[in-house]
């Protein structure tokens, strides 16, 4: 189990080179208010005088200490070669790049530069963290953290939120779950006050990862003794409570060494608290340290291997967002421009391997539009809306002209019909509408990150996809367009849907009384008789000329042929339009008009009763309008979707990779379009390091054997 500690100082090493504090690793925290000793406690592990001393904040940064036990062996590697001189004990510093420090003032001296580099010369503090090796025979294998002690008030060119940035500072390193908190207290203050403890408790209230040293023994008031404190009858600590003996500055001044230091506090145990001096002193400590650390990385070990895991494998997800670098460039930007088209047709056709559940995209709201958007919307256009009764009445009565008829003109229902079916016009366009910006939005969820990557690219495929779409646009509202007006052009009277009406009409509505009894004669007449009346009236219809909106014109001057179901709001304001001119001047004497007098429709009535016959041609009209609506609604409600098919998604489908391709695969632009940004390239280079990092560490922690863990 000794191999623990170096094992997690081997994984420190891989992941100081990445800078990365992903994988919380074990180590020990020192933790205490300022001036409480923690440096003492340190120099006392390693048996040597090597941190900067002074007044005020020493430690401004945090300082990771590697503490390696060395052999002869690693002794004769490190000896100097110029003088042949035998080094047993060396540093090493990260930011030094490999240089070996054999002098531990100089290591001092390091450490006051860095720190100053690092801090400023104002008396604040870093997040940036010294680190060093110290190699010896004479230390055990540890990996401690020193941090800035904690402090009241401002000093000198201090921040005035010195104190929360030190809080938040340790916070931070004692918050890891894999750490063990060593929280420093001077012997002669209240323990039970001890600042060191309480920010312990805030991350480790059960008290599972502290442990407690009590320093300054000796600087205790005379007649008073640390008993109470360390048997932990005062505040209890889970992991202990060690009293040791720093040196005084005095001692410090004189050059008294570390070890004559140790051998004092030695004696001074044995004197002062003789049952506490085999468990108390800096080796005891060095000892439980070890041992404690050599546990806790025992117990964290499968956490550690858990956690590699799962980085590696989110780490490989993330790098292959990124992309592998471009080495050929032109068979590169082929292969995007074939995996956009082929995602692109995939959405529409429902194929795609990314299958959207929070709404519906692609082809499936094209096919939404079709039948529930559209279709829909055309269920809801009235057959007769914008149709009054006296709408009808004047339209039959301006066909007739200046003959009564028996029938309902053939002229005013086909221009009435007419009418109604250009209402369909509208939502048909709109539907296009609708599946042109359903196409152009695909275009934001294809190319996957290949197209995030490379942003000129990415823009140049939105472009030619837009101008396609633009391109086709015209030409299916076009098509759409002569649909509509194909219905228009001619009104099949004979269509098979139709024949319903027209039997309802012939049979029914022409010849009322024959829903009661034979009309007489009926029988005795050859088939295909017509008699006079029958045949001058379908002359008439024959060769009726006045079209509808003519019609209107004639009798309303608020009425043109561009009226239609639009218009309709307008009735209100015009119904004194609604009497035929030869109905209203059939009441008028022509004696009572002045000659060349204009007739002013204003003055007509706006409504009146209609007789039997004009209800009865009216519901006519209105049945055979309705009917024949139903029919052109139908086919324009299945002819539509075809034609944007077939115009507008099928053709962009068909052509999309050869636009892209003949508009982007140019050589002059390759390089411009491939360009990376920036950001992305850093981040796989962060990616790639993070990843050999995590090899290297998984690696290291393969080398453990379960038999020395136990």
């Amino acid at each position: 189990m000794e191999g623990l500690i170096p094992v997690v100082n081997k994984l420190q090493d891989i992941f100081n080179i990445v800078g990365s504090d992903s994988l919380q690793l074990p180590q020990i925290v020192v933790v205490g208010v300022q001036s409480s000793g923690k440096s003492s406690v340190l120099e006392n592990l390693v048996g040597r005088d090597f941190l900067p001393r002074g007044t005020g904040i020493v430690t401004r940064c945090p300082l990771v200490l590697q503490m390696i036990h060395t052999t002869n062996e690693d002794t004769a590697q490190c000896s100097n070669e110029e003088t042949n001189e035998e080094v047993k004990e060396w540093v090493k510093f990260q930011h030094t790049k490999g240089k070996i420090f054999r002098s531990f003032k100089q290591v001092k001296k390091e450490i006051e530069l860095e720190t100053q580099r690092l801090s400023g010369n104002n008396k604040g503090i870093s997040s940036e963290a010294i680190r060093l090796k110290i190699f010896s025979p004479k230390v055990l294998n540890l990996t401690l953290v020193d941090l800035p002690g904690l402090m009241k008030i401002p000093v000198g060119d201090q921040p005035d939120d010195i104190e929360e940035q030190a809080r938040n500072l340790i916070l931070r390193y004692i918050s890891n779950p894999n750490s063990i908190i060593l929280a420093v207290t001077p012997a002669n203050v209240d323990f039970a006050t001890s600042e060191a403890l309480q920010m312990a408790r805030i991350v480790d209230p059960d008290g599972c990862r502290t442990l407690a040293v009590v320093t300054k023994l000796d600087l205790m008031d005379a007649g008073t003794d640390a008993i109470d404190v360390l048997c932990g009858r005062i505040v209890p600590v889970k992991l202990g409570i060690i009293g040791i003996v720093n040196r005084s500055q005095l001692d410090i001044n004189k050059g008294k060494s570390v070890q004559d230091a140790i051998k004092d506090e030695q004696a001074f145990l044995q004197k002062k608290y003789p049952s506490f001096a085999n468990r108390s002193g800096s080796r005891y400590l060095s000892i439980t340290l070890n041992r404690l650390l050599m546990h806790h990385i025992r117990d964290c070990l499968p956490d550690l291997k858990t956690r590699l895991n799962v980085l590696t494998s989110q780490y490989q997800s993330l790098l292959s967002t990124y992309g592998e670098e471009v080495q050929e460039k032109s068979i590169t930007l082929l292969q995007i421009i074939t995996k956009f088209a082929t995602e692109y047709c995939n959405t529409i056709d429902g194929t795609s391997k990314i299958i959207e559940t929070s709404e519906i995209c692609g082809g499936a709201r094209i096919a939404y539009i079709f039948h529930e958007t559209y279709g829909k919307t055309l269920e809801s256009v009235d057959p007769l809306g914008g149709l009054t009764d006296l709408d009808i009445l004047t339209a039959i009565k301006n066909a007739n002209g200046s003959r009564s008829s028996w029938f309902v003109p053939v002229l005013s229902f086909e221009l009435l019909v007419k009418r109604q079916i250009k209402r369909l016009e509208e939502p048909s366009l709109r539907c296009v509408e609708l599946v042109h910006e359903e196409l152009q939005r695909i275009v934001q969820n294809c190319g996957g990150q290949e197209i995030v990557r490379f942003m000129n690219l990415r823009e140049s495929i939105v472009e030619v996809v837009t101008q396609l779409l633009r391109k086709r646009l015209p030409v299916t509202n076009n098509m759409v367009s002569h649909l509509v007006a194909i219905e228009l052009a001619y009104i099949n009277t004979k269509h098979p849907d139709f024949a319903d009406a027209n039997l309802f009409f012939n049979n029914h509505l022409q010849y009322p009384e024959n829903q009661k009894k034979v009309r007489p004669g009926a029988q005795l007449r050859p088939k295909g008789y017509k008699d006079q009346a029958e045949g001058e009236t379908g002359k008439r219809l024959s060769s009726s000329v006045l079209s509808l909106d003519a019609a209107f014109a004639s009798v309303n001057p608020f009425r043109g042929a561009n009226f239609n179901s639009s218009n309709a709001s307008d009735s209100e304001s015009v119904k004194n339009d609604q009497v035929s001119v030869a109905e209203s001047t059939s009441h008028e004497s022509p004696s009572k008009m002045p000659p060349h007098h204009a007739v002013n429709l204003l003055d007509m009535p706006v409504s009146r009763n209609l007789s039997q016959r004009e209800k009865r041609d009216v519901e006519t009209m209105r049945r055979l309008i309705k009917s024949y609506f139903l029919i052109i609604r139908k086919n324009i409600q299945d002819s539509v979707p075809k034609a944007v098919m077939n115009f507008l998604v099928n053709h962009v489908q068909e052509n999309l990779q050869s636009e892209l391709v003949g508009q982007l695969y140019k050589h002059d632009q390759i390089d411009h379009l491939l360009t990376e940004s920036d950001t992305i390239a850093q981040r796989r280079a962060e990616a790639v390091s993070m990843l050999k990092a995590l090899h290297s560490a998984s690696l290291v922690i393969s080398e453990i054997k379960d038999t020395h863990v136990w």
